[in-house]
């Protein structure tokens, strides 16, 4: 038997008194945590959900989701985490696919999980417990599913990954104990949502699987959750580039540090190098920078201690998984290159998953000769590290050029007075596309024009490279998780 909430209920055994979650002024053990979880999904059973069943959670960032997430896999089936920020019709979408027999929601969620579950014909349940007590975890197998993530994607409807409890478990137990180091003493900030791939395995289950303690923040904000760390003495920051942007922000106008911080980890899209020595520099910490994919449970490559770091890369393959870079023209099969091309970044191991939910054709496009094909571009470096150039749907081709946006981001973000910036590629009837930055400038310095900060950038990039548009902006949109969202950029540069 495997299960990803044997996570919980063995720290439960282990470390009974020791704490676990924080979310403001409520503080739980791992006994109480787990008594809270026996009890709910005693309830749950009470109500119909079984082994096998399918289990949708619209939850914020706060107790009643690991709560919530445990109980239904302590059960025996499925969770289905929801993104925060759709709408009624994509969540009904994501409830009648995925086959969800209920929805577990509250707070703000609720409303939209009421009127989505309504229109989809199922129940909707709070995180309520009673006299009862799950008296033992349902027993499943490595390859079951544990959890249907949906992936985003930028056109059609979102895809539902299904990851094992195989997956799960082994991605968390990876990344806790060999990439991370963390310990029980440890005190996690957990700000990443946790319906997402890198929220669920980096802060929960990771943070979980060593019976070290997690605080939770239903909303991120630099100054809010410098606070935190300081407050609540924090040894472990996980994030996303944004919020390595807010905290360096916070820095500049508070003097408070985290004394205890000891690591800081980065995923979920590329950490500017710039960003990356601003942020040590003010923290007094190292940023260890990974790089995986929902499809990958999600970690995949990891800046660790033992084997070294490279900034600007994403490390090496994570203990158990192998990783390739190939050539794109082979769509029917994996074609490695030689280190130093630039192709198509491929993965095999315990972290791919098992495939999307009813979906053969986009699994077969998906899985190709045992390895996971992730649409990323990149190359392996003299000494193994992995260089992701950028995402393979984000290519500009300017002119018949290849133009990757995260080497123009790199050189932008070293300009003294931008502190965030996003490249895009915008139709353009010569060239085809036509390279724009969408830029947020400092408060405290001078502010160029647009066209000193193309000058600036056609003095370090390549004639191909360097953008002839300047958009400024007083903030990039961002998704929940805090990536970037390019389209919405294309649009405004458009």
């Amino acid at each position: 038997m495997l299960s990803v909430a044997a996570i919980l209920g063995d720290s439960a055994r282990r470390h009974p008194h020791r704490l676990a979650i924080v979310e403001g002024d409520i503080r739980l053990t791992y006994s109480e945590l787990w008594d809270d979880v026996t009890a709910f999904a005693a309830e749950l059973r009470a109500c119909g959900v079984g082994r096998g069943d399918r289990v949708a959670l619209m939850l914020p960032n706060g107790i009643d989701f690991p709560r919530a997430y445990y109980a239904v896999l302590a059960l025996g089936a499925t969770v289905v985490p929801v993104h925060a920020l759709l709408v009624c019709e994509e969540v009904v979408y994501i409830l009648r696919h995925s086959g969800a027999v209920a929805v577990i929601a509250g707070g703000p969620l609720l409303a939209v999980a009421e009127p989505a579950a309504a229109e989809a014909g199922i129940k909707v349940l709070d995180v309520v417990t009673g006299q009862g007590r799950l008296e033992t975890i349902e027993p499943t197998r490595a390859d079951d599913i544990a959890a249907v993530l949906y992936t985003s994607g930028t056109t059609g409807r979102p895809k539902g990954a299904q990851l094992t409890h195989l997956n799960l478990v082994m991605n968390a137990t990876v990344l806790a104990y060999d990439l991370i180091g963390m310990v029980p003493d440890d005190v996690v900030l957990g700000c990443l949502p946790l319906f997402h791939s890198y929220g669920q395995t980096g802060a929960l289950n990771a943070t979980m699987r060593v019976g070290a303690a997690l605080v939770l923040t239903p909303r991120f904000t630099g100054a809010g959750a410098l606070d935190l760390m300081v407050g609540q003495n924090v040894t472990v920051f996980m994030g996303v580039p944004t919020m390595y942007h807010a905290l360096t922000e916070a820095a500049a106008t508070d003097p408070r540090r985290p004394a205890h911080l000891r690591v800081a980890v980065s995923g979920g899209a590329a950490l500017p190098v710039a960003l990356l020595e601003r942020f040590e520099a003010a923290y007094d910490t190292v940023i260890l920078e990974g790089y995986g994919l929902t499809e990958t449970s999600p970690a995949a490559t990891f800046n660790e201690h033992g084997r070294g770091r490279r900034p600007g890369t994403v490390g090496h393959a994570v203990w158990g998984v192998e990783i390739a870079v190939a050539d794109t023209r082979a769509t029917d099969r994996i074609v490695p290159l030689p280190d130093g091309e630039v192709g198509e970044v491929v993965i095999r191991g315990h972290n791919v998953f098992h495939g999307y939910l009813d979906d053969p054709e986009a699994t077969r496009a998906a899985l190709v000769d045992g390895w996971l094909r992730s649409g990323d571009l990149g190359m392996v470096d003299e000494d193994g590290f992995l260089v992701i150039v950028d995402r393979g749907k984000d290519l500009i081709i300017r002119g018949g050029f290849n133009v990757y946006p995260r080497e123009v981001e790199e050189v932008l973000a070293r300009h003294p007075a931008i502190a965030e910036v996003s490249v895009v590629g915008v139709p353009d009837d010569v060239r085809g596309e036509e390279v724009c930055a969408a830029v947020v400038l400092r408060a405290d310095l001078r502010v160029p024009s647009a066209q000193e900060v193309i000058v600036w950038s056609r003095e370090r990039l390549g004639g191909h490279k360097y953008p002839r548009k300047v958009v400024f902006m007083t903030a990039l949109p961002l998704g929940p998780t805090g990536k970037v969202l390019k389209r919405e950029l294309r649009k405004t540069c458009s």
